[in-house]
């Protein structure tokens, strides 16, 4: 892909993005990070940039860069402190409001990025942060860590950058775990699971409500598999039963017709699963 588009047109993107220049948010001490200039880009400089390798970017500018690949295609100016008041009459003194610096990519670009990074946690490396019944998006990454200008052997950043609702973001986490040991050396093994963490306690904190029409789980023999449950209000307790193989049943009330289920319908619960029944 870096060789398709060319040297200018990579580097172009790439400083679109954010990369190689702060981000303005209201913090000291931000850095640049480091990218090749254009001039001094040879095709193996064209081939280790397009791979994320022999540049160093920021996790501010990570997070930025890819709010701005999922929101839509819009590049903002982050910031920490949302107003400063007037601590006796809690009047507004300051107030920091969302600055756009410049579109990098077309909304159609964006959903497409979106739906890309969803098919990651439900089919692929990022599957440990899959939330059954939610859209999550994310990335891993496995970076090498560089001392005195030479990339070291098994001494890696592994990360994970997540976000949620995926056909409508509202959060993104970004977590980086340095030089972790005894474990296998891969971001989706170690970051992905605290990302899912912070994660299941947003859609709290935001109330996020649950969807039936996010991508479907691709499970390897290691997983606790979820399957969708049926909706069985509404039939009688044979029909009721037949529906529900496989699950727990657990039955409240008298009667044939079935008035109330818990879980609903329609929604991913472990497979052999409780479900709880209430009778006419």
């Amino acid at each position: 892909m870096g060789q398709k588009l060319g040297t200018d047109t990579l580097m172009r993107y790439i400083r679109n993005f954010g990369f190689g220049s702060k981000t303005g948010i209201d913090l000291n001490g931000e850095s640049n990070g480091i990218l090749f200039k254009n001039e001094n880009m040879g095709p193996v400089e064209l081939a280790t940039t397009s791979f994320g390798q022999g540049i160093s970017v920021t996790p501010i500018q990570q997070v930025t860069a890819v709010s701005a690949a999922i929101n839509g295609g819009i590049l903002y100016t982050p910031y920490i402190v949302g107003s400063l008041l007037e601590p006796e009459t809690n009047t507004v003194i300051q107030k920091n409001e969302p600055n756009i610096v410049r579109r990098v990519i077309s909304e159609e670009s964006s959903s497409l990025v979106r739906y890309a990074l969803e098919s990651v946690v439900a089919k692929g490396s990022g599957r440990n942060a899959y939330i059954e019944n939610y859209r999550v998006g994310g990335k891993t990454g496995t970076a090498q860590k560089v001392q005195n200008g030479v990339y070291q052997a098994g001494n890696y950043i592994l990360s994970f950058m997540g976000f949620m609702p995926a056909d409508d973001p509202e959060i993104v986490v970004y977590v980086a775990v340095d030089h972790p040991t005894g474990v296998v050396q891969y971001g989706g093994t170690v970051s992905a699971p605290i990302a899912k963490s912070f994660l299941q306690t947003a859609i709290e904190v935001l109330n996020l409500s649950p969807t039936d029409k996010g991508m479907e789980r691709e499970y390897n023999w290691m997983d606790t598999k979820y399957i969708i449950l049926p909706n069985v209000v509404g039939m009688n307790l044979e029909e009721a039963k037949k529906a529900l193989k496989g699950f727990q049943i657990e039955y409240s009330g008298n009667g044939e017709k079935i008035t109330y289920q818990s879980p609903n319908g329609g929604y991913y619960i472990k497979e052999g699963g409780t479900v709880k029944l209430m009778l006419e």
